[in-house]
């Protein structure tokens, strides 16, 4: 059976949450001027990400049970309804409301993709299908920022989340088309227990995040107590062993989680200081970003066609990480040339793009029958929370020092590293198991 309708439906979905990342990220210095909302700058990121915990959590038993139509589906329509209200917001809290409707329904999207992957196509097709989502971010990349620049210098902020959603309803047209008789539907032979559990350890997960993002003003006791909310609640929707790093499924998952807090949470900072310190346009930060959004699809080019080794992949990937964001903190001195900045998320992106596809391959042949939906929602959970933590402690360095902009890079790079220790344990122990804590 052909699939090329269903690719290409993927890859146009892909395409677009690729688009509205990008977007968000140069548009967001405009929008919290106007607002007067710059202490909630990084909660506008932090809380799609930590409503992005429970969809992810809820997403993949769905998916794994019922098969990934439906969840699918239903976070289309949360994504295309966080986008109007994030577009017709009146207030920073009304946009940041938005924008948790869009991460929770983008993370139902993301869960089902990665099922729809594993159930559809064969194996060995795996590395060539995560490529190409990850290629999906080449046209997107190339031409956001001069897109974003243009819609928000003529028609306003509001319009770069207010035209997307009726792309997504044309991706998802498409989508439909190549999912109409592949073998997606049901699941597991009986439903797995403790849905309501987990979703009930995702949401503490998401209420210690959002705790610690609104904490990182200043209010220790909040980021504290956000904090031992997910030191208690975060283990039991990750594999045994992730925190400290245990070999196989654990340290894939572990990886994931560094790189991502490493790379979004210095990402998040770049467009403010390329404009607010160092006098560059929204067009001109927003090519930075472009850099390595281009890079970062090269290499996973690459690694869809195993041009290097799992482990060369890996461990290369992460050190290139470390590298880009080291640049990039030099960047934040007046005496380093402002132009730095393009080559520096260029080696970071390209490091990214070796380590993030070559992780979820890994993550589907780590997954027995049936557990490719739980498995991949944990793989994204650890992004999402890693994620969260490393804005909110950033945010926390970055209001501390007073625009400690190379603070933020500095605790970053930190976590980059600690990535380079992880790397080489993603080979399983004979004895190891893939298996998620039980509850």
């Amino acid at each position: 059976m052909s699939r090329k309708s269903l690719t290409a439906g993927l890859v146009a979905l892909v395409s677009l949450v690729a688009f509205e990342y990008i977007a968000v990220a140069i548009a967001m210095p405009v929008v919290a001027r106007e607002f007067g909302g710059l202490h909630l700058y990084g909660l506008a990121f932090s809380g799609a990400m930590a409503a992005a915990v429970v969809g992810t959590v809820l997403g993949g038993r769905w998916a794994d049970v019922k098969g990934p139509s439906a969840p699918l589906w239903t976070g289309a329509a949360g994504f295309t309804g966080g986008l109007l209200v994030a577009g017709l917001a009146t207030s920073m809290e009304m946009l940041i409301a938005g924008r948790l409707v869009q991460g929770f329904g983008g993370a139902l999207v993301n869960v089902a993709l990665y099922v729809v992957v594993a159930r559809v196509y064969p194996e060995e097709s795996h590395p060539k299908i995560f490529s190409l989502f990850a290629t999906a971010w080449v046209v997107p990349s190339m031409v956001g920022p001069a897109v974003v620049g243009l819609v928000v210098g003529t028609l306003g902020w509001r319009w770069v989340f207010l035209l997307v959603p009726a792309l997504t309803v044309v991706a998802a047209l498409i989508l439909a088309r190549g999912l109409a008789g592949q073998p997606v539907t049901g699941g597991q032979a009986a439903p797995a227990p403790g849905l309501g559990g987990k979703v009930a350890w995702a949401a503490l997960t998401a209420v210690g995040a959002g705790l610690m993002q609104y904490g990182s003003d200043g209010r220790l006791p909040l980021l504290l107590a956000g904090l031992a909310l997910l030191l208690f609640a975060l283990p039991k929707l990750l594999p045994a062993g992730t925190l400290r790093a245990a070999r196989g499924l654990p340290a894939v998952v572990a990886l994931r989680g560094l790189t991502a807090a490493a790379f979004f949470a210095a990402e998040v900072i770049v467009p403010l200081m390329l404009i607010n310190e160092r006098g560059m346009s929204p067009l001109l930060a927003g090519f930075a970003l472009t850099g390595g959004a281009l890079t970062w699809s090269f290499a996973s080019w690459l690694q869809g066609r195993e041009v290097f080794g799992r482990s060369v992949n890996l461990f290369g990937g992460t050190a290139a990480v470390a590298l880009g964001i080291l640049l990039m903190g030099a960047v934040t001195f007046d005496a380093v040339p402002v132009a730095l900045a393009y080559p520096s998320w260029i080696i970071t992106g390209f490091g990214m793009g070796l380590v993030y596809p070559t992780l979820s391959v890994l993550t589907l042949e780590l997954s027995r029958p049936g557990e490719q939906g739980v498995n991949s929602s944990a793989l994204q959970v650890g992004e999402s929370v890693f994620s969260v933590v490393s804005v909110a402690v950033t945010s926390a360095l970055f209001a501390g020092v007073g625009q400690g902009y190379w603070a933020v890079y500095a605790a970053t790079l930190v976590m980059a590293l600690a990535g380079l220790w992880v790397a080489p344990r993603f080979r399983a122990n004979p004895t190891s198991s893939a298996a998620v804590v039980p509850m």
